[in-house]
């Protein structure tokens, strides 16, 4: 299934900016209402959170409420299981993720990391595709790195 956009989208554009997968449209017309492609949508989230209009419902029916973006989850990444294979930073779309510059010639212990968190949208792609599962979503804690080492 995928989410929904009511008759009470405003047209504001919100949702379709941020949507990973490009799965929103405007609809051609008299109204500016917006459309997602169900075929496309991962079902993410993103266009409920942002919705300020409430005019988003899930697969199930139930309308999303708006989050602040400071409550979105964002991706930590596990550097001591990440392989810096950069499948989530090329599936990130709003270019939030990058892999980490060497610390010295020759090192190779390079990983994933949340480089920009103000162009993640919490959609959890990267966590999902991650073949390791070296990627968790928690609350993104300003002024820490949200890396994570094994214990």
């Amino acid at each position: 299934m995928a989410y929904n956009i009511s008759e009470e989208c405003s047209g504001c554009a919100a949702c379709a900016r941020l949507c990973p997968v490009f799965a929103i449209t405007r609809n051609e017309g008299k109204n500016s209402r917006h459309s997602i492609n169900v075929k496309r949508c991962v079902e993410c989230g993103v266009c409920g959170r942002i919705c300020q209009k409430s005019a988003v419902s899930d697969s199930s029916g139930k309308i999303c409420v708006p989050e602040k973006r400071a409550q979105w989850l964002k991706p930590v990444i596990n550097k001591e299981i990440c392989s810096a294979c950069s499948i989530c930073v090329h599936d990130c779309t709003p270019g939030a993720l990058h892999i980490s510059l060497p610390q010295f010639r020759g090192d190779i212990n390079v990983f994933a990391e949340l480089k920009h968190p103000n162009k993640c949208v919490g959609c959890g792609i990267c966590k999902s595709r991650c073949p390791l599962a070296a990627i968790s979503m928690k609350l993104f804690e300003s002024g820490k790195n949200n890396i994570e080492a094994s214990a």
